[in-house]
């Protein structure tokens, strides 16, 4: 019997082959009723305790300015946003480890993070890189991207997966200026639930 080929292969055999274009010169622009509305640039804060922070040096226009100081929550925020908006970010290796090893206090971040009415999760690796085995982890990927999805539908917490370190700078920041009456992401989850996140 003659075997069929498929016709689509797996999304976890794809692999980006464009490269993205350049960041807009300017952020999203709020309009109500078709007049542009103008908003301040706000000032970025990025924790003091951020090892691999990202730089914004290429979004000049984007903001008044980019201030290092210590969170209670998170990695950054917005300047006078400190207690409404929150962002985390975690590379793979990064986040594994919160899954697994520091799993009961990053559940914990992550239930505090629920409290904040604007915040998101950022992961800077694509999600089929989630999904795939670890070079230095015999953490199982299903268990990582489960628990991803408890975040998303248990406490609330959502994520983004961006496939580059810059990705993540663009796209956490182009949602945060001017999409919402505070300036910030505001995602909406879906209903799942999960009893570990409860």
């Amino acid at each position: 019997m003659r075997r069929r080929r498929t016709l689509i292969t797996s999304p976890l055999e794809w692999q980006m082959t464009a490269l993205p274009v350049a960041h807009p010169a300017l952020p999203v622009v709020a309009e109500r009723g078709g007049t542009q509305l103008r908003t301040p640039r706000p000032v970025v804060i990025v924790d003091t305790r951020e090892q691999n922070p990202f730089s914004f040096a290429r979004f000049q226009g984007w903001f008044a300015g980019v201030e290092k100081k210590p969170l209670a929550l998170g990695d950054y925020s917005v300047s006078g946003l400190e207690e409404v908006c929150v962002v985390e970010r975690k590379d793979l290796n990064d986040l594994v480890r919160s899954f697994t090893v520091e799993r009961p206090v990053f559940v914990e971040r992550l239930r505090r993070m629920s409290a904040f009415p604007d915040r998101l999760l950022v992961i800077t690796a694509a999600l089929s890189q989630v999904k795939s085995r670890y070079e230095r982890s015999p953490a199982n990927p299903n268990q990582i991207t489960q628990s991803l999805i408890a975040a998303l539908a248990g406490v609330r917490v959502p994520f983004l997966c961006v496939e580059a370190h810059e990705l993540g700078e663009e796209i956490r920041f182009t949602s945060t200026i001017g999409s919402s009456p505070t300036a910030t992401a505001a995602a909406s989850p879906t209903t799942i639930c999960d009893p570990g996140f409860e």
